[in-house]
């Protein structure tokens, strides 16, 4: 939408806050790597204060606070400065939700230098870089993201272990495919004493699902299933397949051959649960979902950020009777759950 200015003409703000709208990036990337939100979550302090406790330079504090009370991360009062909640929560590293190396890994060199090419990947209609091509096998991209994202996903995957009534405590076999990190398998296991979880991704990303199910105190229900999921053997009998963060990176006659092998691996009633960024139908909104899809077209061949109609038309396809959405405010994400009859 173009934005108009008081006299309601045409005005070049959005154009121009665009332009520059790597300067926030720029400076929560500063402020998370010189720990300054650690810093302040004690109490308020002025420039020279936090200088002298993160041993910077007065002049480069003060302007790097200004800047992010400017954006919201931070506020000012009687030249001293405190968190704001969301900051002491998901900035702060003393916090158990802190999604600092989150925001490091979301803002990495991998991922934005796939950006500069984004207008080789609209000519092309996918991936440019075969460096950006995430699918690879065991592609170094899926180390830093299961190291990274976890606390990111704890909210999702506790919410979605509610979803699915894992707390009821029925005996379940689940099968989380791409399992990255392992939080979603992992809070269904806590929720459950009853569960137990095969993991499936790459040998080097289940070592690390594995230290988180450790440190959950679920490992002994945690099985490691290596390789891909378009070509292992799933066997069958679970209750539960997850599908989180997966379907996006590919074409839908791709997915259709995934879900079908999925359906297959379900007792009857059992459910496969996807977790999407899901646009509107028309794909112009909410904006993180819409956007998403830029992430496929630069990171891989085929992917993108589907609607609820597509997805649901997939799992349809593959064979199941039914499919539910659940959005999960305030995240940007949304769950389908698909019965097989």
């Amino acid at each position: 939408m173009a934005a108009n200015s008081p006299d309601g003409l045409p005005s070049p703000a959005l154009l121009l806050e665009t332009a520059v709208a790597y300067r926030r990036a720029a400076a929560l990337r500063a402020a998370i790597e010189l720990d300054l939100f650690s810093a302040l979550a004690d109490s308020p302090l002025d420039a020279s204060a936090l200088a002298v406790r993160l041993g910077l330079a007065p002049r480069g504090v003060r302007i790097l606070c200004d800047a992010l009370a400017t954006l919201g991360f931070v506020h000012k009062k009687d030249a001293r400065y405190s968190l704001t909640p969301e900051a002491a929560l998901f900035l702060n590293r003393a916090s158990p939700a802190c999604m600092a190396d989150a925001f490091m890994f979301l803002s990495s060199e991998h991922i934005e230098g796939a950006f500069r090419e984004l207008t080789s990947a609209v000519r092309r209609g996918g991936t440019s870089l075969d460096a950006a091509n995430v699918l690879a096998p065991e592609h170094e991209f899926w180390l830093h993201f299961a190291r990274a994202m976890g606390p990111m996903m704890a909210y999702p995957a506790d919410t979605i272990a509610q979803l699915l009534g894992a707390d009821a405590g029925n005996s379940w076999r689940v099968l989380d495919v791409a399992a990255g990190h392992g939080m979603f398998g992992i809070a269904i296991a806590r929720l459950n004493p009853n569960a137990s979880i095969t993991a499936v991704d790459w040998p080097g990303v289940l070592a690390i699902a594995r230290e988180n199910a450790q440190a959950a105190g679920v490992a002994s229900r945690f099985r490691a299933l290596p390789g891909s999921a378009f070509d292992l053997d799933f066997e069958n009998g679970y209750d539960v397949v997850l599908l989180t963060n997966f379907l996006h990176h590919f074409d839908p006659a791709t997915n259709e051959i995934l879900l079908r092998k999925v359906h297959a691996a379900l007792v009857p009633g059992g459910r496969a649960t996807a977790l999407e960024f899901i646009p509107n139908d028309d794909r112009t909104g909410p904006p993180f979902a819409s956007l998403f899809s830029l992430n496929m077209l630069v990171h891989t061949p085929a992917g993108d950020a589907y609607t609820y109609p597509e997805l649901e038309r997939m799992f349809l396809n593959a064979g199941f009777a039914s499919c539910e959405l659940h959005p999960l405010p305030p995240s940007p994400q949304s769950v389908v759950i698909a019965s097989r009859a």
